[in-house]
């Protein structure tokens, strides 16, 4: 594993001074951060400052692309701590400029009414073709960015139910299916867990929204970029077992794709909801995605 892969080290955050805090950014020869990494890195820093509650939901904007060359700053506001609820507001910096911001509520469970969307009905990962079978039949049809976006090196294993989405002339359903986890194993730590689940919801997210058009974020011709960010935890899970993310888009005008994602246990426990909004613009010549 390399250093990247490495979950653990990415979310240690280095205590600072009082509410402040720095995060290391894998040196993997990116153009920018990974959004991801920001949302799990702020979301540490944020629980760094509660005691006895976890987080049950956080909403964040993405302002500036990420300098992948220097660390993260974040600065944590501690905005509430109520008889139920604590809130809390963080600041990512880098280069005296904020390029994130997110607002993380934290809750502990009470007694009440419960209800959940099913889990769709797909293959279990063990069920799917095993990834020599893949790599031999289905990644030689898929364009180059798409192959060596699933051959990267990352902390996080990505099983996609169904890769037809990716390939010409294929029909896939409106939507994306696709198992993930941690490929190491993780310490036995609630925060770590929703730390690690919060870096891979921003993996395939926004690519969701393009699918009824039939093109994807590797597309030469699109400039994607996340705008904005929100995830609300539903019940326990384990980040480095199989969890099934089911996403679906249902509406992209302006500019821009607004895509949401159900996040599920192999029993199928509804553990996370997502939902995020991103730029899915037709490249100009002269424009960048700012």
């Amino acid at each position: 594993m390399s250093g990247f892969s490495d979950l653990n080290s990415i979310l240690d955050l280095e205590p600072l001074e009082h509410n402040l805090f720095r995060g290391r950014v894998p040196q993997v020869g990116w153009n920018r951060v990974f959004g991801g990494l920001v949302i799990a890195q702020a979301l540490v820093a944020a629980h760094k400052t509660v005691d006895g509650r976890d987080p049950h939901s956080l909403h964040a904007y993405f302002l500036l692309g990420g300098d992948p060359a220097v660390p993260i700053i974040y600065e944590v506001e501690r905005i509430r701590d109520g008889r139920s609820f604590t809130t809390r507001r963080v600041v990512a910096i880098q280069h005296g400029r904020p390029i994130f911001a997110l607002s993380c509520s934290f809750h502990n469970d009470e007694e009440g009414f419960e209800h959940q969307l099913p889990m769709p009905t797909v293959p279990m990962p063990e069920d799917l073709p095993p990834l020599e079978q893949v790599r031999r039949d289905v990644f030689p049809k898929l364009p180059h960015p798409v192959r060596a976006y699933f051959e990267r090196d990352r902390p996080i294993d990505l099983r996609p139910v169904d890769f037809a989405r990716y390939m010409a002339g294929e029909s896939a359903q409106l939507g994306n299916r696709v198992w993930i986890r941690a490929r190491t194993a993780l310490p036995d730590n609630p925060d770590i867990h929703k730390g690690v689940l919060a870096y891979a919801s921003d993996l395939t997210l926004l690519d969701c929204a393009l699918v009824p058009h039939n093109t994807s974020v590797f597309d030469p011709g699109i400039a994607p970029a996340s705008l904005d960010h929100a995830m609300w935890f539903h019940r326990p899970f384990r980040a480095d077992d199989w969890l099934l993310y089911s996403q679906e888009s249902p509406n992209a005008n302006g500019g821009r794709g607004f895509s949401i994602g159900h996040i599920f246990r192999r029993d199928g426990a509804l553990v996370a909801t997502v939902a995020q909004e991103g730029l899915i613009r037709r490249k100009t010549p002269g424009r960048d995605a700012g």
